[in-house]
């Protein structure tokens, strides 16, 4: 056992453990009494028609349900942690420990991890390793020191949830900060004209009701506020495809070197990574996260694997009156971009005076600004159709 495995067994480590329990505690407290404060004082108590006890008590326990269920999901989903094929060997670890200078440590570190998927560096250029798990690090993993592990896509550890916020429970956080805000906005809104109202003595509470509803504004307000720039500036770290640890400071890839976008796939592709493709459980408190939390696409290798885009309509030439054009997706570089076939109605006729005989089925068309340019694969020719006087010259390729 090591001395970081036998600090982590001592009985002191077991106080802690339970201290940090306090601030959800604190949490699941303020949502009971918050719980209590709206359906027994508001509706029950104050709200004197039926219609409105319904309407609010309806919409409040929907809110309250993907609130409650987001934040039980985001505090008790166990964190990701890496395989162990990730293990560096004792072995190499010896070999790691031994070494005499950088370069030696890179070239073991490079010898792990030659069959792992890694693109993120060290400021040296070196794979990185964490020396208390003796592992490689998968890209955007990093080691928590108050969980005591390496954790997968680990953005920051919060002491609201006792809990890392890494890759298994960041869209569970998202939509607990997003419920969370709608919570405390629709309280604050529901329980405003009972407010004034209390507040100039218009209603009449028995006990300490009128307390209630006072305090369940002003703590709902107060928590609103805290929210919403927060909410926002996760809502900004998911469409930018970036970690709060990313934002402070730019990854480090292989090649390249640090790039705070380097995992930016754009806004539609960022957001579908952290809740997934299927768009009906974008919003319900269910994994549906892309990948293994193990390796990521990224921008270059996302950019450099995306096809041409072709133009959004089909294109035609007045120069080609005797051709039905179409486009089709490439499926690699030597597919034909454009392909054209024969209209049998004006088939035999000539285009300016010329038969184009040199126009066949599977030719290749590529547009310009004059008209457009068909290589003749069987002859090899090129041909200029101009748009303008519908010109044809023919040429030899080389």
């Amino acid at each position: 056992m090591s001395n970081y495995e036998r600090k982590k067994a001592t009985p002191c480590a077991g106080c802690m453990k339970a201290i940090k329990w306090i601030p959800v505690i604190f949490i699941a407290s303020v949502i009971a009494w918050s719980y209590y404060a709206y359906v027994v004082e508001l509706c029950v108590l104050s709200i004197e028609s039926i219609f409105e006890k319904v309407i609010f008590l309806l919409f409040y326990h929907i809110i309250s349900l993907l609130f409650f269920w987001s934040y039980w999901n985001t505090v008790f989903t166990p964190v990701g942690t890496v395989p162990s094929n990730w293990r560096i060997p004792e072995a190499e670890i010896e070999r790691l420990f031994r070494a005499e200078n950088q370069e030696q440590q890179k070239r073991v570190l490079e010898y792990c991890a030659r069959d792992l998927p890694v693109t993120n560096r060290t400021l040296n250029g070196s794979v990185r390793f964490c020396d208390k798990c003796r592992i490689i690090k998968p890209d955007r993993c990093h080691h928590c020191s108050v969980c005591g592990t390496c954790v997968l896509k680990m953005d920051h550890h919060c002491p609201w949830v006792n809990n890392c916020v890494n890759f298994t429970n960041y869209k569970f956080f998202v939509l607990f900060l997003g419920y969370a805000l709608l919570y405390c906005l629709y309280v604050a809104l529901t329980s405003l004209e009972y407010f004034i109202r209390f507040w100039k003595g218009e209603l009449s509470s028995g006990g300490m009701g009128r307390f209630h509803i006072l305090f369940l504004f002003f703590v709902s307000v107060m928590f609103a506020i805290s929210l919403v720039s927060l909410f926002g500036y996760h809502i900004y770290l998911v469409l930018m495809n970036r970690t709060t640890l990313e934002a402070f400071r730019a990854p480090i890839f292989r090649v390249g070197g640090a790039d705070k976008n380097g995992f930016n796939l754009g806004k539609l592709a960022n957001f579908q990574e952290v809740f997934g493709d299927n768009w009906k459980l974008w919003f319900i408190p269910v994994y549906s996260s892309d990948g293994d939390g193990l390796q990521y696409p990224t921008a270059a290798n996302h950019h450099h694997h995306q096809q041409p885009e072709l133009s959004p309509n089909p294109v035609s030439y007045h120069s080609m009156d005797e051709t039905r054009v179409r486009e089709v997706q490439p499926a690699d570089a030597s597919d034909k971009l454009i392909h054209y076939e024969i209209n049998p109605q004006t088939e035999g006729q000539n285009c300016a005076g010329h038969r184009p005989d040199h126009v066949h089925e599977n030719d290749t068309a590529i547009p310009v600004a004059n008209g457009s340019i068909i290589i003749d694969m069987e002859n090899n020719q090129t041909a200029m159709f101009k748009s303008e006087g519908n010109e044809v010259d023919v040429h030899k390729m080389a």
